[in-house]
């Protein structure tokens, strides 16, 4: 799709712009200069036409945490790459040096310059059109990103500049590949999420600094393999709540929870060099929770025991992952260097294992079998409170693939007094499924459920575990 780059000066209102031409806050709005650092890129959902919009930092003003000349860096690859630039700036601030600086720079760029008067919130300021005609831009569009105003003209505009490239797009429509996974990228704070996503990349799309917390938005970012175009979410570092030091920090943790939600595949990055943290595991719990698909990626290999043998080194990560993330032991690993490029190609082989294993669902008939002979081989203990053991009457495997890419099935176990079950006793169900019919990747998920009451109000007699009998398809 042709692409619209939002640029300006820190904090004249372009993430403001971003999310209302993309219809949903994506990008963190604040009233504190320099938020935005990476590019954010998504789908148009106001103009007629398709197209993408990207958000970039702010360029020209000096930011206190080093970050100004990668920033300018981003803002620059997204005009050199855009077809239409919309140079935002601030109509009741008025012109200012940086404004001018930045004119005279986008003067001489190749696609077509759009000046936006943003914070037009009053007539007035809308007659400052005179101000800043003195750029060279032509007049511009005066809009309102707070209350919406003006984005009327501002989409006919879209449209109307991006109409030579109408026919690429629909050439690119008849040519998209199918739609692929959407795949978060989360850990900790400095653990190598933003290199690991440009050396899959093989392009310096998000910023790298030894800062810990430098992204702060959740990044969706497309990435094409074997004829799927995938959604690579790049977020921010979760720490500690009590940790967080800004509510854009507050800000940007909710948007990784987001992420983690709506994805179907988590990584999570995890720093070898400084081992399983507390905060790893809070993270693996959380991905846990949200019964998602995980693939451990184990970054920082090279500087994981470099003096011993690669067997011996497995080994020991192995016995580390055991022992600190016994909770996701579904979970598969992969040992790479980010930052060196070393064995990336091993996470995609990994995905590519769980989405394929996923696919091969255990049968009603498989799964009573196996449940009997569980309950058979280590019966459940008597419940202290209700002086009561729980009986297993039947099971199935229920997968809902609608939402999904990677469907994670839930097995819902029919007995009579869900209370009875002990969560121990979940596991150990858990643990003889994942040993008979291991699904790489993919949590085990219980419901439990009492049996039906009869018309009566009294409870049926319990009944031998039915065992039913194979389909002959």
């Amino acid at each position: 799709m042709p692409t619209v780059a939002i640029v300006g000066r820190p904090n004249v209102g372009k993430s403001a712009i971003f999310n209302r031409l993309a219809g949903r806050n994506i990008a963190i709005v604040h009233d504190q200069p320099g938020v935005t650092r990476d590019r954010i890129s998504a789908p148009c959902t106001l103009t007629e036409h398709p197209c993408e919009v990207i958000d970039t930092g702010g360029i020209g003003a000096t930011l206190d945490d080093g970050f100004a000349g990668q920033v300018t860096l981003e803002a620059e690859v997204a005009m050199d790459t855009a077809n239409l630039i919309l140079f935002v700036v601030d109509a009741r601030d008025g012109l200012t040096a940086i404004d001018q600086a930045l004119a005279q720079k986008l003067r001489r760029a190749k696609p077509e310059v759009c000046l936006i008067l943003n914070k037009a919130d009053h007539a007035e300021q809308e007659n400052i059109a005179s101000d800043f005609a003195t750029l060279g831009l032509g007049n511009g569009i005066a809009i309102s990103a707070a209350h919406g105003r003006g984005f009327g003209a501002l989409c006919e505009f879209i449209d109307v500049s991006l109409k030579p490239f109408r026919d690429e797009i629909a050439q690119a429509e008849a040519e998209v590949t199918r739609a692929g996974l959407k795949i978060a990228i989360v850990g900790k704070p400095n653990a190598g999420k933003s290199s690991l996503i440009n050396a899959i990349l093989h392009d310096e799309r998000a910023i790298v600094s030894e800062i810990a917390g430098t992204t702060r938005d959740a990044l969706d970012i497309p990435y094409e393999f074997q004829g799927e175009l995938h959604t690579l979410i790049d977020t921010a570092g979760l720490r500690q709540r009590a940790k967080m030091d800004t509510s854009v920090e507050v800000f940007s943790a909710m948007r990784t929870e987001k992420s983690i939600r709506r994805a179907d595949l988590c990584l999570l990055v995890i720093d070898l060099e400084a081992g399983v943290s507390t905060m790893d595991r809070t993270i693996a719990r959380t991905i846990k929770n949200e019964n998602k698909p995980c693939l451990l990626v184990l970054n920082k290999w090279d500087l994981f025991h470099p003096g011993m043998e690669r067997t011996q080194r497995l080994e020991k990560v192995k016995k580390l992952v055991d022992t600190e993330l016994f909770f996701v032991s579904y979970a598969p690993i992969a040992c790479v260097s980010a930052r060196e490029g070393q064995h990336i190609s091993q996470v995609f082989k990994q995905v590519t294992k769980i989405r394929e294993s996923a696919q091969n669902t255990i049968t009603t008939g498989m799964l009573n079998r196996l449940l009997q002979e569980s309950f058979q081989s280590k019966p459940p203990g008597t419940h202290k409170k209700f002086n009561k053991r729980v009986k297993l009457l039947y099971g199935t495997a229920i997968v809902n693939d609608r939402y999904t890419a990677i469907p994670v099935p839930t097995y819902v176990l029919f007995v009579n007094d869900k209370r009875l079950m002990h969560e121990h006793y979940e596991q150990y169900l858990s643990n003889r499924i994942r040993d008979k019919h291991n699904i790489l990747g993919v949590p085990i998920v219980f419901s439990i459920r009492s049996r039906n009451k009869t018309k009566g109000g009294k409870r049926g007699k319990p009944q031998d575990f039915p065992l039913p009998e194979e389909s002959s398809e």
